[in-house]
């Protein structure tokens, strides 16, 4: 379609009776259609758009404005909305997800209200406005944009880059300098929630060439001159802050402008037939090899450019093709691989990346649809209102179905994989929802395994299967050698390191090794306190290195004073050097100091008291803490015992704590052994004989064990 070059077409007026009752047709149809997502919970990486506990302050609110690494990407104006609707509805995920559908159904409305006064003038399009906003609003390919609570950004962003276009739409009919700054301002909010509508000032001088045939310097491009400083300085603003602190760089980004182009080229045409035909909808996507010496790659990029001189060359006859084609490909321009975007590195193309690309094209759409219904008019009364009814029943009717993928993490990884199997991000995230949920470790392990096997250098992958391995019993070694897949994978990964040590600490006759791996983790990461506490665990399992130990745990305390575990461990190291008892229990008050729960701390604290003469009575009393704070710790049961057993008529009380000690830990023979002389002190020959025979199967070479009950039988054989 052409339209007249009318440099002042008659503005319609707005909030007609007709107009309002649209707009809440559309308002009913968006809300009706979305009713799915409103009973979703949160998915993915909602966790950090929804104002994390740092930011909910009024001096987070300020760090959101001030600091880039502040939120998860520098949209200060959706990160503030983000937090006021934290203090309305707190982590009740309905909240957002009612917020997101109005501002979508509030987008679709200003698209119709733009298109109003483009249309404006134009006799044969009047009423195309409303169809394209209904068709905006209901077309499943931006249920993700709506669904999703992480893309309230692009719903926010969208209908401000609407509002403000409304404006300027106004500002070039009548010049008044008050919808020019309403327009820069809604322009500045748009930017503020999504950079991506730094595209509109390109966007408007299109509508204005459609709608005129020409761009005139003084009149067009002047007063945008500012909106272009303002959207290239956001751009690469943000583009910085997806690089440094989004993650938007490394091997998945290495790629040279060819590439780059052929990326591009390909992206296009699949954005294009989703919004023509959207069938396999999917929330991610796979995400092809790119190939600069595949001939069949370049089709893409020179069909893309055969399309745009095709349409050039048509402008005479009808602008209107042109100007969808050059809205649609400029506004996905962001998005299509020229800069680095995190999610790229899952795949190419998202479905809601295309979410205000769709505009022009849908316009277009609406316009042809409008024009030749008109024309049929005349044969078929009522046609045009009945397609149109048909069309938004089924589009309404696939977004309901659509939405059904986003009400949980599950659901959305369950689908994903149905759709595209090979996808190991789907794999990987299940994974990590399963390791969380009771009774699906070894789902999450099969999950992880696929993970990598559709991607073997996938470090975070073999890391987490390690994790899950390393919570089955007997598993082991496989939990090993995924640590070092992760490793080879990635050699910097200083928590690898950290958690093979652990488990290497934990196999006989590999300490060396565990101490190795903690050593490469501090020389990659010196100022980590744990990894130095574990080290001095290590350390201190060798009676010769106890120094080196308590250097570590040193260290550990420098970097963290405030760790009880720390202290805690550094008290245990210290009791092991004859004469420093008193530095030892000063340790362990420490650590109560700072976690007066921390129950082990109780417990070793009591054991220190007990050697202690005189305070046997304050050691019953830490290991009675310990035991009322974590009653299932067999320790303090059996450290319990042995104090009552040194006291005056209490052999009784003691060997009920042995028997509650040993009903945890069955297998420990020293608890056996102990069990064993309380018996024999109290003159239960048969129980005691029980329990010292019980510690021999155990610990079969046990000098003690043998020599109690070579005692208790010959006192047996005494008495007979």
């Amino acid at each position: 379609m052409s339209a007249p070059a009318r440099p002042h077409p008659p503005r319609e007026p707005a909030g007609t009776p007709a107009g309002l009752g649209f707009a809440a047709l559309i308002l009913c149809a968006t809300v009706l259609a979305y009713l799915p997502a409103l009973a979703g919970g949160f998915i993915w990486n909602d966790s950090d758009y929804v104002t994390r506990p740092a930011l909910r302050s009024l001096g987070g609110l300020y760090r959101i404005w001030t600091e880039a690494g502040a939120a998860e990407q520098y949209y200060p104006l959706l990160h503030s909305v983000f937090w006021a609707e934290h203090r309305l509805w707190g982590d009740n995920p309905l909240g957002y997800h009612g917020v997101t559908v109005l501002l979508h159904a509030a987008a679709a409305v200003l698209f119709a209200l733009v298109l109003r006064r483009l249309f404006a003038g134009v006799p044969s399009l009047a009423g195309a406005e409303w169809l394209a906003a209904l068709l905006f609003a209901l077309h499943p390919v931006h249920v993700e944009s709506v669904a999703w609570i992480s893309e309230q950004k692009n719903t926010a962003s969208t209908a401000l880059y609407l509002a403000s276009a409304y404006f300027y739409l106004g500002f070039d009919g009548d010049r008044r300098p008050r919808s020019y700054c309403a327009a820069l301002a809604l322009f500045a909010c748009s930017l503020a929630c999504k950079t991506v509508t730094a595209t509109l000032p390109a966007a408007l001088l299109v509508a204005l060439w459609w709608k005129r045939g020409r761009i005139e310097w003084r009149r067009d491009i002047v007063p945008l001159v500012p909106w272009l400083a303002l959207g290239a300085a956001a751009g690469l603003f943000s583009g910085w802050v997806e690089r440094h602190y989004g993650g938007a760089e490394g091997a998945e980004f290495d790629l040279s402008g060819i590439a780059r182009a052929l990326v591009a080229g390909r992206a296009v045409w699949l954005y294009a037939g989703r919004l023509a035909w959207p069938a396999g909808l999917n929330f991610i996507y796979p995400r092809w090899t790119v190939d600069p010496s595949a001939a069949r790659q370049w089709i893409f990029p020179l069909g893309v450019l055969a399309a745009g001189a095709a349409l050039w060359a048509i402008r005479g006859r009808s602008r209107g093709p042109l100007a969808a084609f050059l809205l649609f490909v400029g506004s996905l321009f962001p998005a299509l691989g020229f800069v680095n975007l995190y999610g790229a590195r899952y795949s190419w193309v998202w479905d809601h990346w295309q979410y205000l690309a769709d505009l022009g094209p849908i316009a277009l759409a609406a316009a042809a649809l409008t024009i030749a219904w008109r024309r049929a008019a005349p044969h078929f009364r009522g046609l045009g209102t009945g397609l149109a009814a048909a069309l938004a029943l089924l589009l309404g009717a696939l977004t309901w179905s659509h939405c059904g993928m986003f009400h949980d993490d599950e659901t959305l990884y369950l689908e994903t994989i149905r759709r595209n199997p090979d996808s190991w991000f789907a794999h990987y995230n299940l994974g990590l929802a399963w390791s969380k949920a009771p009774g699906r470790l070894n789902d999450a392990v099969a999950q992880y395994r696929e993970a990598v096997r559709s991607r073997p250098d996938f470090a975070d992958a073999h890391y987490n299967l390690a994790i899950a391995l390393g919570r089955i019993p007997g598993r082991d070694g496989e939990a090993v050698a995924e640590y070092r897949a992760a490793l080879r994978a990635d050699p910097g990964m200083v928590q690898a390191h950290n958690n093979l040590g652990l488990m290497l600490a934990q196999a006989p006759g590999r300490l060396d090794e565990a101490i190795a791996e903690y050593r490469e983790a501090l020389r990659l990461k010196p100022d980590d306190a744990d990894v130095h506490v574990n080290l001095g665990i290590a350390l201190a399992r060798s009676p010769d290195r106890l120094d080196e130990a308590i250097a570590e745990y040193g260290e550990a305390l420098r970097l963290k004073p405030d760790s009880a575990a720390a202290h805690n461990d550094l008290g245990l190291a210290l009791s092991r050097i004859p004469g420093r008892p008193e530095d030892a229990l000063a340790q362990y008050e420490e650590a109560l100091r700072l976690d007066p729960d921390f129950a082990q701390a109780h417990n070793n604290l009591g054991v220190a008291l007990a050697q202690i003469p005189g305070r046997l009575g304050d050691a019953v009393a830490q290991f009675g803490a310990a035991l009322r704070l974590d009653p299932g710790l067999a320790d303090a049961h059996n450290n319990l015992g042995h104090a009552l057993s040194e006291m005056p008529g209490r052999l009784g009380d003691a060997v009920a704590q042995f028997q509650e000690a040993l009903r945890l830990a069955p297998g420990d023979a020293r608890i056996w052994h102990h069990l064993g002389v309380c018996w024999l002190n109290l003159g239960n020959l048969g129980e005691a004989e029980a329990a010292f025979r019980q510690e021999l199967r155990i610990s079969p070479g046990s000098p003690a064990g043998q020599e109690a009950l070579s005692d208790v039988l010959q006192q047996e054989a005494g008495g007979r």
